[in-house]
């Protein structure tokens, strides 16, 4: 069963590595956030990339968070060098969890590639959605959050 509306934000440990640092749980209280999964091997996680970069550069300023969460679909996903050279090429400055065992993944209950989940300032779950028509959901209720 998919993590439910209002639900809190589950925990990120679990991840193996971190690119770019560990996210704080505490400098995540009072903000919005957006944790989004991707994998290497998913080309819809890669034309996704720069949806995403266009909502750091306009919603952060404005308190959003972001935590990206690489978790490998298949064994040649599960390559640190290549995630690094990724995160790189797409541009991610946000903390990237790497998500080797699922544990992650299976906190937020996702089974998904790409999925994203926003919360709001007291760490409810607003919305949840996956594959290239979710970041249509998303960006609707970020601009309610944000008064665009």
């Amino acid at each position: 069963m998919p993590l439910r509306l209002y639900s809190p934000m589950p925990s990120l440990e679990g991840a193996t590595d971190w690119i770019q640092g560990k996210p704080d749980p505490v400098e995540l209280i009072g903000s919005p956030v957006l944790v989004y999964f991707w994998a290497l091997s998913c080309y819809v996680c890669h034309e996704n990339m720069s949806t995403l970069k266009h909502w750091r550069n306009t919603y952060s300023p404005k308190g959003l968070k972001l935590v990206s969460i690489h978790c490998p679909r298949m064994k040649s996903d599960d390559n640190f060098d290549r995630v690094k050279t990724a995160v790189e090429t797409f541009e991610i400055k946000e903390p990237c969890g790497i998500d080797r065992m699922h544990k992650v993944k299976r906190a937020f209950k996702n089974e998904i590639w790409p999925a994203y989940f926003l919360f709001d300032r007291e760490g409810k779950l607003k919305r949840r959605a996956g594959g290239k028509a979710g970041l249509i959901m998303i960006e609707a209720i970020l601009e309610k959050m944000f008064d665009k």
